[in-house]
Formats: C-alpha cells, structure tokens, sequence
C-alpha cells in the first residue's frame, strides 16, 4: 500500500512539474504571440497606419527596465527570459514597420534619433535608429543601476516603472484607433490574444507570489484590452475579415 502511494506521489509530482514547465513556456514565448497576426496583416496590406508604433516604444522600455530590476530583485527567471524575447519581437515589428515605410514613403527628409528633434520622436526613418535609442536607453539604465543597486527605493522604483509602462502599452492602440475613427489594419487577432495572455499572466503572477507589481499591471491591462475591443464593435470594422 505505501508502495502504491508513493507511486502516486511520484506520478502526481511529474505531472505538476510538467504543467510548471509548459506554464512557464508559455510565459516565455505567449507575450509575443499576439503580434505574429500584426506582423502578418502588415505584410499582407503594406500599410502600417493602423498599428501604433509606440507600442513598440513602451514595450521596449519595460522590459528593459524589467531586465534591470532583476539584476537589483532576483525574480522568476521565466519573467526575465520573456522580456528578452518581447525586446527582440519589438525590434523585428519595427524593422518591418521601417521598411514597409521606406518603400511608401514620397518624402525624401529624413528624420533620425542623433537630430535630438523632440518633434518627430520614435518617427525616425530608418531602423537603425530605433536601435540608437534603445541602446542609449540601455546604457543609461546600466549607469543609473550600477550607481544606485544599493537603493532598495531606486530598485522597487525600477520595478515600478517597468509594469507602468507595461500595464498601459496598449493605449497608443486605442488612441490611434480613436484618431483613425476606424480599427482598420490593426489585427483583431492581436487584440483577443493580448486579453487571453493577459488574464493568463495575471492568474500566473496572482498563484507564484510575484511581486505586486506584476499582478497589478496585469489588471489594468486586461481593461485597456476589453476598452480595444469595444473600439472593434463601436467602429463597425467586418470582424469577420479582421479575424481572417
């Protein structure tokens, strides 16, 4: 009988391991899902109006924030791993973004990061520029750590900021819905795997005790993706072909 419940403990044990390790995968990589459907519906149209760019912009800064408030507060290793590769999935939607622009654009002024024009911020015209700015960023963000690690204020306020900008990357999508009047060109798809992700990491940060942080850039997000939904409805887009 002992033998038997051992054996059960045992086979219970793996099986909570694997759910474990297939939730934290899905934690890695489920973030940036929601943008392969943007990526797709902007090569399909050539046209980038319809998704907003600061959205790259925001993700950017919180996870490179995110990375720095782990070197100063050791959390999951699952959180820090996703930031790194939300930072490359925002890098390549820019580049797409910048090359789609590229190939329409009339104009031949070109903007960059080094002109310091506060004006056309985060509308520069090549790439290479976005990778200026956030190595700058980068750098910046190491010289404050590295000066201020010590500062329980300085790391929690990292943290802080970091799920701020998180918790409100999809406002410049519904801003530029509410400029546009129109959803059209922004992926519905995005937006419904945006609130599926969302209630998932929201459920994931709440059950593994992850820092308050988290669980509440969670929440907020959830609303500003049940409030892009609304949009989808009130603007009177074909879900049926958004959806595709």
């Amino acid at each position: 009988m002992d033998i038997e419940v051992g054996i059960q403990e045992e086979d219970m044990e793996g099986s909570w391991t694997l759910l474990s390790w297939l939730a934290s995968c899905v934690m890695v990589f489920g973030g940036s899902l929601p943008y392969v459907p943007q990526y797709q519906e902007i090569q399909r149209s050539s046209i980038t109006e319809g998704f907003s760019t600061c959205v790259c912009l925001l993700l950017l800064i919180a996870n490179i924030l995110r990375i720095f408030f782990w070197i100063g507060k050791q959390f999951e290793l699952t959180l820090l791993l996703q930031s790194v590769v939300m930072i490359i999935t925002m890098l390549a939607m820019l580049h797409l973004c910048c090359n789609i622009q590229h190939t329409n654009r009339v104009s031949t002024k070109q903007r960059h990061f080094t002109d310091l024009d506060l004006r056309y911020f985060w509308s520069w015209s090549a790439f290479e520029d976005y990778l200026l700015f956030c190595f700058a960023f980068t750098v910046l963000c190491a010289f404050l750590t590295l000066l201020l690690l010590d500062s329980v204020l300085f790391v929690e306020g990292l943290g802080s900021l970091a799920m701020l900008f998180d918790a409100i990357l999809g406002v410049p999508q519904l801003l530029q819905n509410f400029h546009n009047h129109s959803t059209r060109g922004m992926s519905v798809k995005m937006v419904l795997l945006w609130t599926a992700g969302d209630i998932f990491k929201t459920a994931y940060f709440v059950m593994n005790d992850s820092p308050f942080q988290f669980w509440v850039c969670g929440a907020v997000q959830i609303l500003i993706d049940v409030a892009i939904l609304l949009q989808v409805l009130y603007y009177g887009q074909d879900i049926g072909v958004k959806l595709g």
